[in-house]
């Protein structure tokens, strides 16, 4: 299978709003499939072509609602139905939310965002994460919320608060994602990312490797994201943390390298895009994250915690970073 060369793909971060070229699964195979060094001096040259290749985007996620979630996402210990460490906690109070932003952007996060434990938010409880998203964003944070399925009026309520960012992942490809969830289609997903284009809001959405799934799976999977019109704006990739009590808790893990290798596709795929190196970067060693950032990962979640599971903490960020050359991106680059 041919892969289409690069300059049918270029694009000025500023064009992301354009049509995205569409990419077959074949086409993305054929990419996976490459000799690993020319696989990343591709991505690499496509990094350094949109980009400035030695500056990565700080993020900060908080929890501010935690567990008892009625869906029954297979590797999400904030299910309620399995049985975890994690405990059903109320929305945090505004004050709280504030105090930790604040907090991260001392620290060096230059976007915030919130998360909670719900299928989608109810009126009461959307008009209280709008107040966060705003008291957020006066501090000078980019805005980012994800916060479940979204209906009609509900994303322009928080595009009127100030949001800048919903995520909402697809997760897999289409014929692996019923293994995984049953309580909400993948177009149950899309609709909701329809509505946060409609309203204005850009979209963080990207998937999770690591779940059992095949090389086939994971190019379908950047492929759908890819094909996207436009495609996302961030692309977080995400790899399985395994928590005991999830029915995915178990599954043999992913070679370090194949997950290298889907950082790079999702670069090449989508030029423009933030590709943000997310869950899973804790069980990471220090090598394997410089293999994603040289493959064109040019965004972090920073802090101590990712939702409910571990990430590595700041200190030990900033040494990695000096390490390797790296330096926190300006506030509104990653725009």
């Amino acid at each position: 299978m041919d892969i289409p060369p690069l300059n049918e793909h270029r694009s000025a971060r500023a064009d992301t709003a354009r049509a995205s070229a569409r990419w077959s699964v074949e086409q993305v195979e054929a990419l996976f499939a490459l000799p690993f060094s020319d696989l990343l001096h591709r991505a690499h040259g496509v990094h350094r072509e949109h980009f400035e290749p030695n500056a990565v985007q700080l993020s900060t996620l908080l929890s501010v609602k935690t567990g008892g979630c009625p869906e029954d996402c297979g590797y999400c210990p904030q299910a309620a139905r399995y049985h975890t460490d994690v405990a059903d906690e109320d929305l945090l109070a505004l004050e709280t939310v504030v105090a930790t932003a604040r907090l991260a952007k001392e620290n060096g996060a230059t976007r915030f965002c919130m998360g909670a434990a719900w299928r989608g938010p109810k009126p009461r409880d959307l008009e209280r994460v709008a107040q966060m998203v705003t008291a957020v964003r006066a501090l000078g944070l980019e805005t980012c919320a994800t916060l479940g399925l979204l209906k009609e009026g509900q994303a322009e309520q928080l595009k009127s608060a100030g949001l800048d960012y919903y995520n909402h992942n697809i997760d897999t490809a289409p014929e692996f994602y019923g293994g995984i969830i049953t309580t909400r289609t993948q177009q149950d997903r899309l609709d909701t990312l329809g509505r946060v284009r409609r309203a204005g809001i850009r979209v963080c959405c990207g998937g999770i490797i690591g779940m059992g799934e095949s090389r086939r799976t994971r190019a379908a999977l950047i492929a759908q994201l890819a094909s996207l019109d436009p495609y996302p704006e961030s692309v977080p990739i995400n790899n399985l943390v395994q928590v005991a009590g999830t029915p995915l808790h178990g599954t043999p893990e992913l070679d370090p390298l194949e997950f290298v290798r889907t950082i790079a596709c999702a670069r090449i795929t989508m030029p423009a895009a933030m590709v943000r190196l997310s869950a899973g970067r804790q069980q990471m060693s220090e090598a394997v994250q410089a293999l994603c950032f040289h493959a064109g990962a040019n965004s972090i979640f920073y802090g101590e915690k990712l939702l409910t599971t571990g990430n590595p903490d700041v200190e030990h960020d900033r040494r990695l970073f000096e390490k390797l050359g790296l330096r926190p991106m300006e506030a509104d680059s990653g725009r």
